[in-house]
């Protein structure tokens, strides 16, 4: 009787506020299948939808699976598995991982969304194996926060904060942030802030950039606004971790090379007027991230 050989093929499923997507990864971190499901509101839909669309990618064989990986929106604890506030699916307390193990058989690792996106734009971006050194991922979506990979390992903090970068309130302005805090920087650059404050287009980034190189004043002053605060999470993040690699994430940058011109554009403006600045090149760290890639799901399963 032969032996049965070890599973070696990992999925990763990221979980969304409208889709839940898994990608099946094979030990070379290829992708070989992916496959989404509309995302449904509960702790039971949520539990039943990773497992089924889990499940699409492997033809329903876990055997053939070493573990799962899960990025997903709330409060995670990447210890336990455990997931507070998933906001838009209705989730207020759920034990996602002991969960999802049960009803696979198959090992179980959950992750914060947006670290697991870091880690997955980190892979793709070093062809299959992670950037080395430090890459951080700024995740400009509803929200604002970075994850911080390090030689291929997600950095969590002594209690899984560390990339909260959009909860620091330093923008002038002072909006009022959902935190309690006043000018925190999400209120300013986040995907969701930048729609508020440019409700006249959605998305609302391609439009804000376009209208402000034709002059017009609303948009010159509100994109120097966003572009401030971008400019000063980047510094932030760049002058207290130094990554040799800043990846552009979420959906304000679906924007594209525009989005990356008016940054690159502000640092450039702030390295003119200092020489320490200037000497860290922060334009030539950045990078897009990768837009034909599942990353979050990739991400997912090489945490796993």
């Amino acid at each position: 009787m032969s032996e049965q050989k070890p599973a070696t093929l990992r999925i990763g499923v990221d979980v969304g506020g409208t889709k839940i997507e898994a990608a099946l990864i094979d030990e070379l971190g290829r992708v070989l299948r992916t496959e989404r499901i509309p995302a449904r509101h509960g702790e039971e839909a949520v539990i039943d939808d990773i497992v089924a669309v889990a499940g699409q990618v492997c033809d329903g064989d876990f055997n053939r699976v070493a573990s799962v990986g899960i990025g997903t929106p709330g409060q995670v604890d990447y210890v336990s598995g455990h997931v507070d506030n998933i906001v838009n699916l209705g989730v207020t307390s759920l034990d996602m991982g002991p969960l999802v193990e049960q009803r696979t058989g198959v090992p179980a690792h959950v992750e914060n969304d947006v670290n697991a996106a870091a880690l997955g734009a980190a892979v793709v971006l070093g062809g299959g194996t992670s950037l080395p050194g430090v890459v951080a991922f700024l995740n400009f979506g509803t929200g604002l926060a970075a994850g911080l990979v390090q030689d291929g390992v997600l950095m969590h903090g002594a209690s899984g904060a560390a990339g909260e970068v959009g909860h620091i309130p330093v923008e002038p302005h002072r909006f009022k942030c959902p935190c309690g805090q006043y000018g925190c920087l999400e209120t300013v650059c986040s995907g969701a802030s930048v729609a508020r404050l440019w409700p006249s287009a959605n998305p609302a980034m391609p439009d804000l950039i376009r209208r402000a190189k034709k002059r017009e004043a609303k948009a010159v002053d509100v994109l120097d606004m966003v572009v401030r605060a971008i400019g000063d999470t980047i510094q932030i993040v760049a002058q207290s971790m130094d990554p040799s690699v800043i990846i552009l994430g979420g959906g304000m940058a679906k924007t594209g090379d525009p989005l990356v011109e008016v940054i690159t554009a502000e640092l450039r403006r702030r390295e003119s007027q200092c020489r320490f600045l200037a000497s860290l090149d922060l334009p030539s760290r950045l990078r897009l991230a990768p837009l034909n890639q599942p990353v979050g799901a990739i991400g997912a399963a090489v945490a796993a």
